[in-house]
């Protein structure tokens, strides 16, 4: 039975009306930033996969450890842990800011944030025990996850509609989308406004009710927008002046992608709680984490008698191999430089997507920091969204071009107009003038009515 037709009538894929019956593309092998499908057409991976091969493909360090820790232990859970599961959570807080120095293990990005909302629920009840602490406020367009509290977090009304009712307790502020909320506001201003309007709602709602701000440093899949640079540091002030948790969701912009170990440092701000998946193995194995400060951690210290631990067990969270997977990936990003690496290609890619503006108008704003970049597109002359067919046409041309990209789809309702660029940090000049290159004819084969 070929490939094709096991993808058709066996495998359920995402995203796939299958009564169509629409053969996939079919991926066989990867080297470096490059991939080879089942017809041996090559592509520079412009997404790294799904925004998480950051060492690239084919590192046979991460291969031999996960054959070591698999002839020397395969399996133990974390009531009896593995000394790789110890010595990565040793190694994450020697790399995270601030105090950020206890480390819970899952195993994929939404369960690292269907944890946070959890530890942050539970710590309310334990700092808080008078008052009611329960909500989570998070912005639209923002993505945390598949799970049902994460999906309550996440602002894409399009990805919720068909689970609804999530969980309750979810409130919605407006993000920081300069280039359609904000016309004529400097970035300075935008940001001033974003933080009353959040005051706003947690006057409304009561401070007494809130437990946690949660946002991506960098919204990713909701379009790749990048804040003011005053917004996280007012953010941070003002939770804490009302006692209210900040989660940053890195599980895209962590272990290098944006030029910094982590995203948040661009800001100088640290969360109470960090959750981390995707770069934190390059993808080579499944593997999530949920970060958190002396303040929270210590909050779930006391008489064993009086059962406020964490209660908290995931079968494969902590998995030998997975540890000791990404300890070899963390070694790669750091001994190779790629962090540096990704600041400074980045910085090259994000000059010549930029370029594309003066060529191409209906590019209306490319924003990015590192290896992480997003290119929206609209109507020329306005904020006006570039209708989804025009959008795949350039997925279309760039990939007959040899270039993989994203975009951010119908996650929200007409806003699927953002082309995602996101390669292996691995990358260098050639594969940036190849990208540019393929982005560059994939908008020139755009025809407007």
């Amino acid at each position: 039975m070929s490939l094709d037709t096991l993808a058709l009538d066996a495998l359920w894929r995402p995203f796939t009306q299958h009564a169509a019956r629409q053969a996939p593309m079919v991926m066989v092998e990867g080297r470096g930033a490059t991939l080879i499908d089942a017809d041996g057409n090559e592509y520079v991976d412009g997404m790294a996969g799904l925004w998480c091969v950051n060492v690239g493909y084919g590192q046979e360090r991460l291969v031999e450890a996960a054959a070591r820790q698999m002839r020397q232990l395969p399996y133990t859970p974390l009531t009896r842990p593995a000394p790789a599961a110890m010595q990565l959570a040793e190694r994450l807080t020697g790399l995270l800011p601030g105090d950020l120095n206890h480390v819970v293990f899952v195993n994929s990005g939404s369960e690292a944030v269907e944890t946070a909302l959890k530890i942050a629920r539970q710590y309310a009840r334990l700092r808080f025990p008078k008052e009611n602490r329960h909500k989570i406020i998070s912005r639209y367009r923002g993505y945390h996850g598949w799970t049902m509290g994460a999906l309550g977090a996440t602002g894409q009304e399009i990805r919720k509609a068909r689970f609804e009712p999530t969980l309750a307790g979810h409130i919605h502020v407006r993000p920081p989308d300069l280039f359609r909320l904000f016309a004529g506001l400097t970035p300075s201003q935008a940001a001033a406004q974003l933080v009353r309007e959040l005051e706003d709602v947690i006057r409304f709602e009561g401070p007494d009710t809130i437990v946690a701000f949660i946002g991506e440093p960098i919204i990713g899949g909701g379009g790749v927008i990048v804040p003011p640079d005053e917004y996280w540091p007012a953010i941070r002030a003002l939770c804490d002046r009302h006692g209210i948790l900040l989660i940053h969701d890195e599980v895209i912009t962590g272990f290098g992608r944006t030029g910094k170990w982590f995203g948040s440092e661009h800001w100088g701000v640290v969360p109470d709680i960090m959750t981390l998946a995707k770069g934190i193995s390059s993808g080579y194995v499944p593997l999530g984490a949920t970060a958190v400060t002396a303040n929270v951690f210590d909050a779930f210290k006391g008489d064993p008698a009086e059962n406020v631990q964490f209660n908290q067990l995931s079968t494969y969270g902590g998995h030998p191999v997975a540890c000791a997977v990404a300890l070899e990936n963390l070694a790669v990003i750091e001994g190779d430089g790629l962090v540096e690496n990704a600041a400074r290609v980045g910085a090259s890619l994000g000059d010549g997507l930029r370029e594309l503006m003066a060529d191409h108008p209906i590019v209306g704003e490319v924003r990015g920091k590192g290896l992480l970049w997003g290119v929206e597109l609209a109507v020329p002359g306005t904020t006006e969204p570039l209708a989804g067919e025009h959008v795949n046409t350039v997925l279309r041309e760039a990939q007959a071009r040899g270039v993989l990209f994203g975009k951010n789809s119908s996650t929200v309702r007409d806003l699927d107009c953002t082309i995602t660029i996101s390669p292996p940090l691995i990358i260098g000049q050639a594969e940036v003038e190849k990208i540019v290159a393929a982005l560059d004819g994939a908008l020139g084969a755009v025809r407007l009515g």
